[in-house]
This record gives structure tokens, sequence and C-alpha cells, in this order.
């Protein structure tokens, strides 16, 4: 398993991260994919991962990257993926916001894509 192989400081940052989501999404599935372990709730949600500095979340779109900008403004981002350094604080509320956003963006494409399968049934 992922986690078993962590040190205690990256098991340790990545527990909290992981009880942190699951916080916001109970009803996510859990998973590997790939290799790192990833929650799924109508389609892909989050992932995170351990690594020498930080800590990341995983699949943030660009779009709630650049909603949250100004909360986001003292973390490394990248396209999809925030890093949180070792050692400091979680910011728990923000990981939930983002992980919730995520929750209703996912909700949307599959509302989106029934309504087009309704739609193309009805022809």
């Amino acid at each position: 398993e992922y986690m078993a192989a962590l040190s205690d400081r990256d098991r340790s940052a990545l527990e909290k991260l992981r009880q942190t989501v699951r916080a916001a999404a109970p009803e996510a599935m859990e998973t590997i994919s790939y290799q790192i372990p990833t929650l799924k709730q109508h389609g892909m949600l989050v992932a995170y991962s351990a690594h020498k500095n930080h800590y990341s979340l995983h699949a943030i779109s660009t779009q709630l990257l650049e909603t949250y900008k100004d909360e986001l403004a003292s973390y490394y981002t990248t396209k999809g993926s925030i890093r949180f350094p070792y050692g400091d604080p979680l910011p728990e509320a923000l990981v939930q916001k983002l992980v919730k956003a995520r929750l209703e963006e996912n909700q949307a494409r599959q509302d989106q894509k029934r309504a087009v399968r309704t739609q193309t049934e009805r022809k």
C-alpha cells in the first residue's frame, strides 16, 4: 500500500490530508490511480502524494485555482496541484472548500452528460 511505504512524517501529513478530504467528501470511493491515493465521486475527485519537501493535492481544476488564488497565494501551485510544505499546518478549511467545489464540478459535468444522453435518446 502507498501509505505503508512512507516515512512517519510523510504518512502523518498525508493521513491528515486524507481525513480532511474525507470530511468534505465522505461518500467518495478511495482507490489507487497513477500509483497514488485517489478519491472518486462522479469521476476523479482528488488525489494526493508525498514528495521530498512537500505533499500535494492533485486534480484541482484550473478554474478552482483561479477562483481561490488569493487563499492559495502562500502555496506553490502547478496546473492542477497544490503543494503543502511539511511542518506547516494544513489549511483544512481551504482544502474542504476545494474538495466540495470539485464535487460540484463533477456533479455538474455528470448532469450535463446525462442531459445530452437524454436529448439523444429522445431523437
